[in-house]
C-alpha cells in the first residue's frame, strides 16, 4: 500500500461546540447566536428535545426545526444529526444531548435494563452484572461521538446542568462538599458521559448568575484570542470561529496542548455506586433500614476501605437524625 504525505493546511475544520448550563444560564439562546453568526444569513438545524422550545426564539433566529423523541438512544442522536447533516444545513444545533445520557431510554436507562435482563431483581447478580450491563450503552455512545467527529456541519450540542455533592475527607474528617468539575470553578456539572465534553472542540458552562458568559471546560490555545471569557457569546464570536474554521494557511507550529485528565472508569464506577448506597441510606425511614443497607453493603464487599470509611460516616450521621426524631 502506497501512502502520500502532504504539508497540512488548516482548512474546513468542523467545530464541534459544547455548551453547559441549568436553567435560566441562557444556554439555548447563546447556542443559537453561535449558530446564526457562523452560518451567516443561511438558516441552521435545530434538533430539539426540549418540547419545542427553541421555537420560542423563532422571531429572532432563522432556522429549521426538528423533534427528537424518546427513546434517547445515542443511536437517535446520531441518526438525527446525519440527517441534517445530508440536508446541507450548515450548522446543526442540538438542544439537549443531556438526554443521551439521563433521559427516556438515555444510556442510563438502557444500562438498568440490560442490569434487569441480565439479573432480574437478584441483588447479589446485580452487582455482578454491573458493569457488563454498559458495555452495549457504552458501545453505542462511542459509536455516537465517532460520527460527530465526521459530520461536514459546524455541531452545537446543549447539555443540562445540575449541582451534586461529595464527600471529601478534610483534616482527617469526611465532609460533604459541592462537587466541582475539574477545572474547578464551578459546582454546576453537565449531565452527559463524563469525557465528551473533553472530546469536542470547545466546551463552556454558563451559569445563572453570569447568563451567556462561558466559563471554559475545554479551550485551547487557538481559540483562545476568539472569545472573550468576560463578555456573552454572540453572533460575532460565531463569525469569527466560522473564519477560523475557514482556514487556509499554514499552522504555526505550537506546542502541544495537555490532554486532557482521563477519569478512571473503575473509580468513576465505585463513586456512583457509593453515591447511590449512601443515598439508600439518608433516605432509610428506621435504625434497622439503615442498618440493613450498612451491614449488606459490609458483607458484600464491594466498596473499598476508603469507601467504606466515608459510608461509615454517613451511616453514623443518619442514625443521629434518626434518634433525635424518637
Amino acid at each position: 500500500m502506497s501512502v502520500t504525505f502532504r504539508r497540512a493546511v488548516r482548512e474546513n475544520v468542523g467545530l464541534v461546540i459544547g455548551i453547559a448550563g441549568p436553567s435560566g444560564s441562557g444556554k439555548t439562546f447563546s447556542a443559537m447566536r453561535l449558530a446564526a453568526g457562523i452560518s451567516g444569513r443561511k438558516p441552521f438545524a435545530m434538533i430539539d428535545t426540549e418540547a419545542g422550545r427553541s421555537k420560542h426564539y423563532a422571531d429572532r433566529f432563522t432556522f429549521d426545526h426538528a423533534d427528537l423523541h424518546a427513546p434517547f438512544r445515542p443511536s437517535a442522536y446520531a441518526e438525527a444529526i446525519k440527517a441534517a447533516d445530508e440536508a446541507g444545513y450548515p450548522v446543526i444545533v442540538v438542544d439537549s444531548c443531556s438526554h443521551e445520557h439521563a433521559g427516556e431510554g438515555g444510556m442510563l436507562d438502557w444500562q438498568e435494563e440490560e442490569l434487569e435482563r441480565m439479573a432480574g431483581n437478584e441483588w447479589k447478580k446485580r452487582e455482578a452484572c454491573k458493569m457488563a450491563a454498559w458495555i452495549k450503552p457504552k458501545a453505542d455512545h462511542k459509536r455516537m461521538v465517532s460520527r460527530l467527529l465526521q459530520v461536514r456541519a459546524h455541531l452545537i450540542l446543549c447539555f443540562r446542568a445540575e449541582q451534586k455533592i461529595e464527600m471529601v475527607k478534610v483534616d482527617g474528617r469526611m465532609e460533604i462538599q459541592p462537587k466541582k468539575l475539574a477545572s474547578g470553578f464551578s459546582d454546576w456539572i453537565p449531565i452527559c458521559d463524563k469525557n465528551l465534553l473533553y472530546e469536542l472542540t470547545s466546551s463552556f458552562l454558563l451559569t445563572p448568575d453570569a447568563p451567556g458568559i462561558p466559563k471554559p471546560i475545554k479551550l485551547e490555545a487557538q481559540h483562545r484570542a476568539l472569545i472573550d471569557l468576560r463578555a456573552p457569546l454572540d453572533e460575532q464570536v460565531g463569525q469569527k470561529l466560522a473564519e477560523w474554521a475557514k482556514g487556509g494557511s499554514a499552522p504555526v507550529m505550537k506546542a502541544p496542548e495537555p490532554e486532557p485528565a482521563q477519569v478512571d472508569d473503575t473509580e468513576a464506577d465505585l463513586t456512583i455506586l457509593f453515591n447511590d448506597i449512601a443515598t439508600e441510606i439518608q433516605q432509610a425511614p428506621t435504625v434497622k433500614d439503615a442498618s440493613e443497607i450498612y451491614n449488606r453493603t459490609v458483607d458484600s464487599g464491594q466498596l473499598p476501605k476508603r469507601k467504606m470509611d466515608a459510608l461509615k460516616v454517613v451511616m453514623q450521621e443518619r442514625l443521629g437524625q434518626l434518634s433525635k426524631k424518637k
